[in-house]
């Protein structure tokens, strides 16, 4: 079978596409055949070696989907010919986060989804909604994920709060999707004009350039009257200080991403006169998994697919995730 490993050296360039036997599903496993991935900016910091794995060669990705094509003995919860995803977690299955529920994560610390076929605990698969395209559902374990914890397991988002998204990128849309499933108002904030009337059609309330309005997080406050409810913070060291500015008192950050860099001074006055809470989040458990694609189901939503490459033009996708112009997701579609 055909896999994508980075091989050589810890970079977009070191990558190869190579060979590997394919393999055979034990008890308690199921062998299941990739039929898409998706891209998530960790996926890029992985393959550039900024992901905390020292080993090579590695199977990057940690988000796809595919179909059961054989199971081991004692396997019931699934059957050959279910729709699933491998969960991001491998050892998350429900209860709260640990260090143990995060020990195995693919792409990681277990080898990713950039292969035909694998070879998983049935316990880390998870059917998916019967509307969605394999492209489609392959978006779901990381970027979907984390954005549905974010929302309602952590802010437990009601109908008539606002919530604040940074930029179009996967995480950040379905965001704006899942909010305004719980009939929240939403702000997404973008330096592009035409991404922000894309946020618009999908049911954006307001949208700021914070190209033409450095100070967004004045602006965003000033426009809800009292400040955001819930700010979807993907940004990192160039956007915290405007997340802050744009809370509420007793507002909530939910830190999900570091696309500027890690570094970040705190203004610590606001956070505490504003008696903020500051949640850092990074995707969520197999229960999770299956309440949000109920959720998905119930309301036939469809996630926001920007480009599809083939599986032979992987390097291409990672530099587009790299370039950050895509809006939505990018995804690999296997052969």
């Amino acid at each position: 079978m055909k896999v994508w490993q980075v091989a050589r050296d810890w970079s977009i360039e070191g990558m190869e596409l190579a060979d590997l036997p394919e393999p055979t599903p034990g008890p308690g496993q199921v062998a299941v055949r990739m039929r898409a991935a998706s891209l998530n900016y960790r996926d890029l910091l992985t393959v550039q070696g900024k992901g905390g794995v020292s080993r090579l060669p590695l199977i990057p990705f940690s988000d796809g989907a595919g179909e059961v094509i054989a199971v081991g003995e004692g396997v019931t919860r699934v059957g050959v010919g279910d729709r699933v995803c491998p969960m991001f977690f491998q050892s998350w299955i429900d209860g709260k986060v640990s260090a143990t529920s995060r020990r195995y994560a693919l792409g990681g610390t277990r080898s990713g989804v950039l292969q035909q076929v694998m070879v998983l605990d049935a316990e880390g698969v998870s059917p998916v909604p019967s509307h969605l395209s394999f492209q489609e559902a392959a978006t779901l374990p990381c970027a979907g994920l984390t954005a549905w914890r974010a929302l309602f397991e952590e802010a437990k988002v009601q109908p008539g709060d606002t919530v604040l998204v940074q930029g179009t990128g996967g995480v950040s849309i379905f965001a704006l999707q899942f909010a305004k499933l719980a009939g929240a108002s939403v702000i997404v904030t973008s330096s592009s004009d035409e991404k922000l009337e894309r946020a618009k059609a999908l049911g954006a309330d307001h949208t700021i350039n914070y190209r033409t309005v450095p100070e967004w997080g004045k602006a965003a406050a000033e426009w809800t009257g009292c400040g955001v409810d819930h700010v979807v913070e993907v940004g990192g060291k160039d956007t915290f200080g405007q997340s802050l500015e744009a809370a509420r008192v007793g507002g909530t950050i939910l830190v999900i991403g570091v696309l500027s860099g890690f570094s970040q001074q705190i203004a610590m006055p606001t956070l505490f006169s504003k008696n903020l809470h500051v949640i850092g989040l990074s995707v969520g458990s197999r229960r999770m998994f299956e309440g949000m694609t109920a959720a998905i189901g119930r309301n036939a939503m469809k996630p926001v697919i920007d480009r599809v490459f083939g599986f032979d033009a992987v390097p291409d996708a990672l530099r587009l995730m790299q370039q950050g112009g895509h809006f939505g997701k990018i995804v690999v579609e296997f052969p």
